[in-house]
C-alpha cells in the first residue's frame, strides 16, 4: 500500500513529506492507522545528528492510532483496538524486560525485530524512528510497541503518553525518587520538563523550582505544580539555598533540549549532601557533557542517575498515566499548545526550537 510520510534524507535537512510503499504486516506485526503524532525534541536530535541513525528515516516516535490489521501470531492487540505506541518496545523476554526494566529493552532499533524494513522508496529501504515512524499516515509496527487504551480516550491527547509524559513524570517520581517534603529543581520546561514538574508536585515535593529562560514556560510550570519559577541556574541556586536554609535541594532533574556541561555542573552544585541529580536530556553522544569534581561527589556523597523513559515500564505506565489523566490528577490537555498537519511538520519544529510550544501535536488526515 501507499502512505504519506515525513522523512529525513540527510543531516540538517528539513523534513521531506513524500509517498512511500508500505509492506503488509508479518509475524507479530500490526498495520496501524496513525491519527496523531507528538512533535518531540528527540526527532530534532535525529535531524541535527545528536541521535545517529541510518538515512532515509521516517520521523516520529510518539504515536497513537487504530489497529487496522494484524499479522500471524499477534496476541497483544486485535483489529479495531485503539493504541498508544511505546517509543521503546517491550518484548517481555530479554534480560531487561524480564527484570522489570522494559525501558531498556534490547529491541529498540530503526528496523523491525526480524532485522528488515517495511517502508520503501524506489526500491530503497526506509527506516522508522523507534520502530514506529509516527510521521507516516500508516505504519507496520511490532505488537511489542502497542499499548491498548480505552476507546473513549482522545487519541490526540493520549499520544503524549508515548514518550514525553512518562519520561518527565517518571524522571521525578521514579528516577529522582521524590519524597514528600523534598525540594526539587528542574532545568528546562519543555514537553518533558513540564511533566517532571507534575510528577514532583504529585509526589509531594514542598518546593518545585522550574528553571527556564522563557516566560511562557515558567508561567506554564507554575500553572501545573511548580512553586517557584526562575530564568537562570544562578537564581535557582540562590533560591534553593534560601528555601532549605543553606542545605541545598534534595534532587535536581535536567530536561533541557540540548544538555551541556554548564547545566550539568549547575544541577550537581544545587543539590545537598547525599542528593541526586537525574540526567534525562540528550546531547551529541560524541561530546563529553558531564565534567564534575570527583571530590564533590565523594566527599558529599552525591549521586548521578541517567534515565530513559523516566525509568517507566511502557506497558504498565502508559496506562497508568492515562488513568491519572482520567482521574483529573495529571494534566494533558493543557500541554498541547498547537496542532499541525503533516505538511506543517517543519513549521512545528521551528515553533518547538523557538520555544513557542510546550508540545505540538501532528494530526494525520486520511
Amino acid at each position: 500500500m501507499k502512505t504519506k510520510a515525513a522523512i529525513l534524507t540527510g543531516l540538517n535537512k528539513p523534513w521531506e513529506v513524500t509517498e512511500l510503499d508500505l509492506d503488509d504486516p508479518k509475524d507479530g506485526e500490526v498495520l496501524i492507522r496513525f491519527t496523531a503524532a507528538g512533535l518531540c525534541h528527540s526527532d530534532e536530535h535525529l535531524r541535527i545528528g545528536d541521535i545517529q541513525c541510518r538515512m532515509p528515516m521516517i520521523g516520529g516516535h510518539e504515536g497513537a492510532g487504530i489497529v487496522e490489521r494484524v499479522g500471524p501470531g499477534v496476541s497483544r492487540v486485535k483489529e479495531g483496538d485503539h493504541v498508544v505506541c511505546a517509543f521503546i518496545p517491550s518484548c517481555g523476554h530479554c534480560r531487561w524486560c524480564s527484570t522489570g526494566q522494559q525501558n531498556i529493552c534490547d529491541l529498540l532499533e530503526g528496523c523491525l525485530p526480524d532485522g528488515t524494513f517495511r517502508f520503501h522508496a524506489g526500491g530503497e529501504d526506509v527506516g522508522a524512528m523507534c520502530m514506529l515512524g509516527t510521521f507516516s499516515q500508516w505504519s507496520v509496527i511490532s505488537e511489542f510497541s502497542c499499548v491498548k487504551v480505552d476507546d473513549d480516550l482522545p487519541l490526540e491527547i493520549a499520544v503524549l503518553c508515548g514518550c514525553g509524559v512518562p519520561t518527565g513524570w517518571g524522571s521525578a517520581v521514579n528516577a529522582a525518587d521524590t519524597q514528600v517534603g523534598d525540594t526539587i529543581v528542574i532545568y528546562g520546561i519543555g514537553g518533558i520538563g513540564i511533566n517532571a514538574v507534575q510528577g514532583a508536585a504529585m509526589a509531594g515535593a514542598s518546593n518545585v523550582i522550574a528553571v527556564d529562560p522563557l516566560p511562557n514556560k515558567r508561567e506554564m510550570a507554575q500553572e501545573l505544580g511548580a512553586t517557584h519559577a526562575v530564568a537562570t541556574a544562578g537564581e535557582a541556586q540562590e533560591l534553593a539555598q534560601e528555601l532549605t536554609r543553606g542545605v541545598g535541594a534534595d534532587k535536581s532533574i535536567v530536561t533541557v533540549d540540548i544538555v551541556d556541561e554548564q547545566v550539568v555542573q549547575a544541577s550537581v552544585a544545587v543539590i545537598r549532601k547525599g542528593g541526586t541529580m537525574v540526567l534525562t536530556g540528550l546531547a551529541d553522544p560524541n561530546k563529553l557533557t558531564v565534567h564534575l569534581s570527583g571530590a564533590d561527589l565523594t566527599l558529599n556523597r552525591k549521586h548521578i542517575h541517567g534515565t530513559l523513559f523516566g525509568d517507566c515500564n511502557p506497558i504498565y505506565d502508559i496506562t497508568r498515566m492515562l488513568n491519572l489523566y482520567r482521574a483529573g490528577k495529571l494534566k494533558l490537555d493543557e500541554l498541547v499548545t498547537r496542532q499541525y498537519s503533516l505538511d506543517e511538520v517543519n513549521q512545528g519544529y521551528e515553533d518547538l526550537v523557538g520555544g513557542k510550544n510546550v508540545r505540538g501535536v501532528l494530526i494525520h488526515e486520511h
